[in-house]
């Protein structure tokens, strides 16, 4: 596949639709300058997302038809380009939706891709997708259409990449700042595919209406306007190219969409290979109310980098116990924490010490409150397992065995089936154990079971875990997560918090409100042994509600899942084909 250039155009969209076609072809006729082979356009280019009533939005909405689209159709023909326009659509019944379209280097309409997530007031003007989006195979590479908040959570971008996206087209109509700093460039490297975004700048609702929806939303005036940041993005997760925060521009980029079709890790491990569809059918379930724990409070983890390995790690563990149990719940050990090859020691040896390491750090918990989590090698019934373990003075309170196969091991482990949760004294528990940390489905399945707190013993390889990938974890599930690690050039350890204010459009206590939504508090370890440790809001974790009718489980596109019981069609390539 040869190189294409990709553009994403960042401009401002006010209430005067004939003003915003004017915009919408004047960016066009900029970016064309520039020859690229795809155009991506802001979130609801033809209006500002604000509205009198239902009768207003349908009014300034557009048909499929409409002489507006031929005219951008007219401009994708001129450039040879493909031009992805987001757009109020008119619908059925005076209904609307907030849609993506395709349009093709001849002008044709090749997809149109509705919301699937709807955002605060969008509820009550808009109507969400019935139908998964399709994905577009073109002479760039296979195209995938979402906007905004179809990306703060993960099932979206996810879909398309697992039906052979290369690019991802990404409109938002945002005033985060965390979109560009966190839930852009995640879908990216989790998805190992390309991200061309394109946000808005200017006013988000009418100039005159600023004060008033200032006073009513509790969001200062200045944060009421498009966060710009628009940004194309690579597989690893590298931003090719960002635009401002404030200024209408064009950004550029050359890419080869063939990357995307790599999908491996460092260590030859494939992100969508040892993916295991049938453990994620809870995902496709109509949600229900989440059981959380009734005595969520903060809880002090310590997660701890070694300095050495086998015995001499086992020691070195166990002797930082009773200094940190006055200060600390839970102290986190990184993965299989003292063996230093995987790959090579035997694993009689590794389960050995594996052994060894739980009879000696049950020993030294003995008269302490703390507990001490990391994973180890175990017998299975039909082999090894790779568990992830929970221990404390009385013994083991938590086991969970690996889900996904990985490459880093000598040998093929025996599977756990499934996610487990563990109540304590301050919350609801759980663990995830070396590559399960890859895979948002995992701990989205634990969100749903209510988990507080997740616990990591991991080994982290690629940046893009620690910068965005742990970080959009706890995000678009509102969790606490600790995630311990050896030192690496990667990075180290971490630890994710939550704040107390998250719901826009209600009073916020502890924070004015800074233009970040949906962004944990992170604290990162530094890349060296030793210790470091917070207090964690774990009942935090119980708000999910982010707007007025969007909770970030619940308005999760169950219904298109591929285990849906609704049984929706899947297009797999093409959808108007």
């Amino acid at each position: 596949m040869k190189k294409v250039r990709v553009a994403a155009l960042q401009f401002a969209a006010g209430t005067d639709l004939e003003t915003n076609k004017q915009k919408i072809l004047e960016m066009i006729d900029r970016a064309g300058a520039h020859k690229p082979d795809l155009m991506v356009l802001p979130e609801f280019s033809n209006h500002a997302s604000w509205y009198q009533d239902a009768a207003h939005c349908y009014r300034v909405s557009l048909a499929l038809d409409d002489t507006f689209l031929e005219q951008v159709a007219a401009k994708a023909r001129a450039y040879a380009s493909h031009i992805v326009l987001n757009v109020t659509l008119q619908r059925p019944e005076h209904s609307c939706s907030g849609s993506s379209i395709l349009f093709d280097r001849e002008g044709k309409i090749r997809a149109v891709s509705d919301k699937q997530v709807l955002m605060g007031h969008e509820n009550d003007f808009l109507r969400p997708a019935t139908e998964v989006t399709p994905v577009v195979e073109t002479d760039i590479g296979c195209l995938g259409l979402y906007a905004c908040m179809d990306g703060v959570i993960p099932e979206t971008p996810r879909d398309l990449a697992l039906r052979g996206a290369h690019i991802l087209c990404n409109s938002l109509n945002s005033f985060a700042v965390d979109e560009a700093s966190l839930h852009v460039p995640v879908r990216a490297a989790e998805n190992k595919v390309f991200v061309v975004a394109a946000n808005k700048v200017g006013s988000l609702i009418p100039e005159d209406q600023l004060e008033m929806v200032s006073q009513f939303t509790h969001i200062p005036q200045h944060f009421l306007y498009g966060a710009g940041e628009s940004q194309i993005v690579a597989p690893d997760g590298t931003v090719l190219a960002k635009a401002s925060l404030a200024n209408e521009e064009v950004i550029i980029a050359d890419i080869d969409p063939s990357q995307a079709e790599n999908k491996l890790r460092p260590d030859g491990n494939s992100i969508f290979a040892h993916r295991r569809p049938e453990l994620y059918e809870a995902l496709g379930q109509r949600p229900q109310t989440i059981a959380f724990s009734s005595h969520s409070k903060a809880v002090g983890v310590a997660c701890w980098q070694p300095s050495t390995h086998g015995l001499e790690a086992i020691d070195e563990l166990c002797a930082l116990l009773p200094e940190l149990d006055q200060s600390h719940d839970v102290m986190l050990a990184p993965e299989l924490f003292f063996l230093e090859d995987l790959k090579n020691v035997p694993w009689g040896q590794a389960l050995e010490l594996s052994q060894i390491a739980l009879n000696r750090i049950e020993a030294a918990l003995r008269g302490l409150r703390i507990e001490v989590a990391s994973s180890f090698l175990m017998e299975g019934k039909h082999g090894i397992q790779h568990c992830g373990v929970l221990l404390n003075a009385v013994g083991m309170q938590l086991k969970q065995p690996q889900l996904h196969q990985s490459a880093r091991y000598q040998q093929q482990l025996e599977l756990g089936n499934g996610v487990l949760t563990a109540e304590r004294s301050w919350g609801r528990v759980a663990m995830v154990t070396g590559e399960d940390a890859i895979y948002p489905e995992v701990f989205r399945l634990l969100a749903l079971q209510g988990a507080d707190l997740v616990l990591i013993a991991g080994h982290l390889q690629e940046r893009w875990e620690i910068e965005t990938g742990l970080v959009e974890r706890a995000a678009e599930n509102r969790m606490c997560l600790a995630f311990a690690t050896r030192s690496q050039a990667a990075g180290a350890s971490l630890l994710a918090d939550l704040e107390s204010d998250f719901t826009l459009m209600t009073p916020w206590e502890e924070r004015i409100f800074d233009g970040k939504i949906n962004m944990p508090k992170i604290r990162l370890a530094p890349r060296f042994p030793g210790v470091f440790g917070a207090k964690l809001h774990v009942d935090r974790s119980h708000n999910k509600v982010i707007s007025a009718r969007t909770h970030l489980l619940d308005s999760r596109p169950w219904h298109l899942h591929p285990s849906s019981e609704s049984g929706t069609l899947r297009g797999a390539v093409d959808g108007l084909k």
